[in-house]
């Protein structure tokens, strides 16, 4: 029985995917997929695809967009996610801070550099008109480290998607100041090298069934977001407005003008030195490019 390990973080984006695991759809070809929550984040997924830790990973679409014009062998092979995610701007409840302007001199935390967290920091500071050689960083490596961390009530800033912090906010151990969608589709579909070079007829049938289970997650609203809301610990009212902004990739179809803007915005921030053509980010012979 070969094996593909599959990783993403343990939020309710890639519910699709662990409902596709479950089945195990492809035990007749005699492939088990395994799939492995990963709380630290994108930065540890695109390591885990740079040194073949990982088949497949769900990852950030700027961080491996970053990661990839840096050497990851990876390719993109399709979107998962199609809308932006909308990130939560934190701070220990408490700790004195009333607003956005008081955080340009804290440190922001990070669950990894490299990491969603990491370069959406920079694109806030940005919007706020701040120099990014001004912003201070803490590693984290995940929510759970956060939470450590603002245990201490000094200010301290953290980015995180707003509805896997709500319930934390919901408590009164999180105070949430305002939130920074990205400028791109959320999540990208990534398969490493040596996947892509040894399984990859078996790759592309497994991302198919998972965008057909994500259409029909997205056909049975209800009964997903139940679902969601179990296996989650989120209230079914929180998965329900999340649900009503999000939606998930269901063919192979990659739009040039995401991958560009988020090529050009990285660039704009000085996150990457140089752009790469757009097709050196994907697997050509896996998606449309349109």
């Amino acid at each position: 029985m070969e094996r593909i390990r599959i990783v993403g973080v343990p939020e309710h984006f890639n519910f699709p995917w662990v409902e596709t695991i479950k089945q195990q759809p492809f035990r007749d070809r005699r492939l088990e997929l395994v799939w492995e929550d990963e709380s630290r984040g994108s930065g540890a997924m695109n390591k885990a695809i740079r040194n073949g830790d990982a088949d497949i990973a769900l990852i950030l679409t700027e961080s491996f967009v970053k990661d990839r014009v840096e050497g990851n062998p990876g390719k993109i092979i399709g979107f998962h996610v199609l809308s932006p995610l909308i990130w939560g701007i934190h701070v220990p409840a408490g700790a004195g801070v009333t607003g956005v302007s008081d955080l340009e001199r804290i440190p922001f935390l990070v669950s990894r550099m490299g990491s969603g967290s990491h370069l959406m920091a920079y694109l806030f500071a940005k919007q706020q008109n701040w120099p990014a050689d001004g912003l201070a960083f803490e590693t984290v490596n995940n929510l759970d480290g956060a939470m450590k961390a603002f245990e201490s009530g000094k200010p301290q800033a953290f980015l995180w998607e707003k509805y896997t912090t709500k319930p934390l906010v919901d408590r009164g151990l999180f105070e949430r100041l305002g939130e920074i969608p990205t400028p791109w589709p959320c999540f990208v579909i990534v398969a490493s090298e040596t996947a892509l070079a040894n399984y990859g007829n078996e790759i592309k049938a497994i991302r198919d069934f998972a965008y057909h289970k994500s259409k029909s997650c997205m056909d049975n609203v209800g009964s997903t977001i139940r679902e969601i809301s179990k296996n989650y610990q989120l209230r079914e009212e929180d998965v329900a407005a999340w649900f009503s902004q999000t939606v998930w990739a269901t063919n192979e179809d990659v739009s040039k003008a995401d991958l560009s803007v988020t090529l050009d915005i990285l660039q704009e921030l000085s996150l990457i030195k140089q752009k790469i053509h757009l097709e050196e980010l994907v697997a050509e012979d896996f998606v449309n490019l349109i």
